[in-house]
């Protein structure tokens, strides 16, 4: 159920109900007795829909289709096998030859991109 605020238009009193969605957007004052004086307020909401989460979260189509990555996720482990010889570890790309420009940085970032083969 919501949380309506109303206010006074004599008095001013402010005021919130717990209430259903069918309930009625004036009712009398308890303060000066103004009958229908509450007014029903808009207000702001609770939550904020700010950010990438609503939607990378999957609130905007139910269930989200597919996990939401992450930048700490490991890579999985090689799988163990029984009475076999131990897998070889996956090979690891060599790192990249440092730029003609002189930078440290090795080159093929965005900021230096690299050269097709002729």
């Amino acid at each position: 159920m919501p949380l309506y605020e109303y206010r006074c238009e004599a008095c001013g009193e402010k005021e919130e109900k717990l209430e259903g969605f069918s309930a009625p957007t004036e009712h009398d004052c308890a303060l000066c007795g103004k009958p229908q004086g509450m007014q029903r307020q808009i207000s702001l909401t609770s939550f904020t829909l700010a950010g990438g989460g609503w939607e990378a979260q999957g609130y905007g189509k139910g269930a989200p289709d597919k996990p939401i990555a992450s930048t700490s996720i490991a890579p999985p482990a090689p799988a163990k096998t029984e009475g076999t010889a131990a897998a070889t570890p996956a090979a690891t790309p060599a790192p990249a030859a440092p730029a003609a420009t002189g930078t440290s940085h090795g080159g093929g970032c965005a900021c230096h991109p690299s050269k097709p083969a002729k």
